[in-house]
């Protein structure tokens, strides 16, 4: 191809266009699994939020601060579009793609640009582009292959400024993601593939500082992943021998589906390390055969084996000699062979210029790339939204546990589905019966459902035995025994919950209602709820909870008013809060008609409201004229709730009022079989006396 600018600028431009071309599907998508613990929080996104991200360990997910000051940004520019971080993502690969076509010409590689399209269009990339949470790998990769090119140039021109460049660049990398610590390992291979020899003072001692780097950025990374994340346990419990197998497994997996792309998915099996499976033995085998191999040819040809500890050496912080976090769902990811991908892409691309037919040099790649873009195509749609990724997931992986509860956590949305979603959370825990988050989800889908509010405490308890830990466990446990009755019960599991994890603030809120029902605890249930606000402050439920601890303290209606509005305008479809506000305002001379605006809100959203129904006629009835809208809708409330004792007592005063003292009996009596009364006795006897 002409080194003249403008043939560069379309080619440019043809990598950027094919990129986006192919990742149109994930462009549209919503955010996935953990996006939202990545994108930034509202805790975060003050300034004194970006100083945590970077002094503050444990403030974000993982400790890449760069990584995390990318999404602060974002998040100032358009907030929680998630257009905008998925055009980030792709953005990111196309200049990946491009750096690598400008790093191949620099080494003099045949099929530069060819490398550069195949690696922008290569389905194995999906993972890190279409998944908004790994920006972390493409935005690692530009600052990696940006350091790679910066060092080249400083390689060939020994200029200090060169040098720091490239070393700043390096640094952003791992700021970014440690995996790039590899990198100064890469460089080293590089120049013996091209020199055939490495001089100590020229090739070695100027990435010494590098090296140190890296191996101290990868330790460090690799404490967090234990000791903050979580890395540790039974799950990460491998022996050395188990480890060097998995190595060598993990190795021809990644090869396998560089090569041939088929069946790639969110979430592999996560296969089983057995020392007694002489089967196991022979992918390490494989890889030592396949290394020596190489390494006789390179007496001929130092490219094949340059590209093999490349495409090895990258890897290697994610073969398993470290524990890292997602090897409790999988030992393999897409994601982890991002950067690693180059070492067998670009050797391929190089083949495939070296053709010598002219039509194979030209129609082979042109049929390779257009495969390559409709599978990617194809793979970016999976990640479109949850439902479909963790569908698709459990096509190809059906034992995929943590696929089965997310499903089934996405269906219990609808009520339609709690069905489905307890299959799926059945279906988890047949695979992994130790698994406490899917007994408790299945425990959240239990207590929605009619006399099962036994079955999901039982869930709960069972998931704290597996997991004594959790504040999530102890927090839905409480809520439980709250709705039991067992109040005393509730507030301690509440308590231990906030001794884990003192800014819960669903346990504060929850420790609120329970407190809410002791006798003389109103200001510490108060209190709790400000502390879930402190906590969260866009917690609707703890607004309109605060709304209705304050509105039973006298002198502070006009504080609960504020609260319940918090609530509104944080969810406006929050009935409750509509309802409660409704309350509020009709207790205040000359605000009934805001009341029963309110109480009309709340029904517009749920028209089965039997409070509603019954707040609305005593507000109705108070207004002139409007006694028979009033008796319309305390009717409406009984039709809902039969056994609704205040709206049958509201009734009866409502056809008193209207002249019909036998039907207003028919009430009060509905009134004394279900909660009998002495007061409404004695008013239905002189109801009928006077009748007589």
């Amino acid at each position: 191809m002409s080194n003249s600018r403008f043939p560069d600028a379309k080619a440019w431009a043809a990598i950027v266009c094919a990129t986006i071309a192919a990742y149109l599907p994930a462009l549209r998508g919503s955010l996935l699994w953990d996006d939202a613990s990545h994108v930034t929080r509202l805790d975060l996104q003050s300034l004194h939020g970006l100083w945590r991200i970077w002094f503050d360990l444990g403030a974000t997910q993982q400790y890449y601060p760069l990584l995390h000051t990318a999404f602060w940004l974002e998040h100032r520019l358009w907030g929680d579009a998630v257009l905008g971080y998925h055009l980030t993502n792709v953005l990111l690969h196309a200049l990946a793609a491009c750096l690598v076509v400008t790093i191949a010409r620099r080494l003099a590689l045949p099929g530069g640009w060819l490398a550069g399209l195949i690696f922008a269009l290569h389905p194995i990339c999906v993972e890190a582009v279409a998944w908004i949470s790994e920006q972390k790998s493409v935005l690692s990769g530009v600052f990696c292959l940006a350091a790679a090119l910066a060092y080249l140039h400083f390689d060939q021109s020994r200029r200090p400024s060169r040098y720091f460049a490239a070393l700043g660049l390096f640094i952003l990398a791992l700021l970014s993601k440690t995996v790039t610590a590899t990198l100064p390992a890469a460089l080293l291979v590089v120049f013996w593939w091209r020199r055939g020899r490495l001089e100590w003072k020229h090739d070695v001692r100027p990435l010494l500082p590098w090296l140190a780097l890296g191996a101290s950025a990868g330790l460090f990374t690799a404490w967090v992943e234990k000791t903050v994340i979580g890395a540790n346990g039974v799950d990460f419990a491998l022996t050395p021998l188990q480890r060097v197998l998995l190595a060598g497994r993990a190795i021809w997996f990644y090869a396998a589906k560089l090569i041939w792309p088929a069946n790639l998915t969110f979430l592999y099996p996560r296969w089983s390390i057995d020392p007694g499976d002489w089967r196991q033995y022979l992918f390490p085998a494989g890889v030592l055969v396949v290394a020596i191999g190489l390494w006789r040819l390179a007496r001929q040809n130092r490219g094949p084996l340059a590209g093999f500890l490349l495409f090895a050496g990258t890897l290697f912080p994610v073969l398993g000699f470290f524990n890292v976090y997602p090897f409790r769902y999988s030992y393999v990811a897409g994601h982890f062979a991002y950067l690693a991908s180059l070492g067998i892409l670009v050797p391929v691309a190089s083949a495939l210029a070296r053709i010598d037919s002219k039509a194979g040099r030209i129609a082979i790649p042109v049929i390779l790339l257009a495969v390559l873009g409709v599978s990617t195509w194809r793979q970016s749609g999976i990640y479109s939204d949850e439902e479909t990724l963790y569908r698709a997931t459990l096509e190809r992986n059906p034992d995929s546990w943590l696929a089965h509860n997310n499903l089934g956590n996405i269906l219990l949305k609808d009520p339609g589905a709690r069905a489905d979603a307890i299959a799926h959370f059945e279906a988890a825990l047949r695979v992994r019966p130790d698994y406490w988050e899917a007994h408790l989800s299945l425990g959240n889908a239990l207590l929605e459902m009619p006399g099962r509010l036994d079955d999901a405490i039982a869930e709960y308890q069972r998931a704290l035995r597996l997991a004594p830990e959790s504040e999530r466990a102890h927090t839905n446990l409480g809520n439980a025994l709250l709705q039991a009755g067992r109040t005393e019960e509730a507030i301690a599991q509440l308590e231990t919950a906030l001794r884990i994890q003192p800014g819960n603030a669903e346990a504060h809120n929850d420790l609120g209602n329970a407190l809410l029902r002791l006798p003389g605890r109103l200001p510490q249930a108060i209190a709790e709820y400000q502390a879930a606000l402190r906590a969260d402050p866009n917690l609707a439920e703890a607004h309109n909870n605060l709304g209705r601890a304050l509105a039973q303290t006298p002198g502070r209606l006009p504080e609960a008013i504020a609260q319940f509005e918090a609530a509104i305008r944080i969810r406006p479809d929050y009935f409750g809060a509509h309802s409660n506000l409704g309350n509020a305002l009709s207790e205040i001379p000359g605000r009934l008609p805001d009341a029963i605006v309110e109480y009309q809100a709340a029904l517009r959203i749920h028209p089965d409201f039997a409070a509603a129904h019954n707040n609305l006629g005593y507000a109705l009835s108070q207004m002139s004229g409007r006694l028979p809208d009033a008796i319309a809708e305390y009717r409406a409330a009984l039709q809902l709730a039969p056994d609704f004792a205040d709206a049958h007592y509201n009734l009866a005063s409502a056809l008193l009022g209207a002249g019909r003292p036998a039907d207003a009996i028919a009430e009060y009596e509905a009134v004394l079989r279900i909660r009998p009364n002495e007061q409404v006795r004695q008013m239905v006897e002189r109801l009928r006396a006077g009748r007589k």
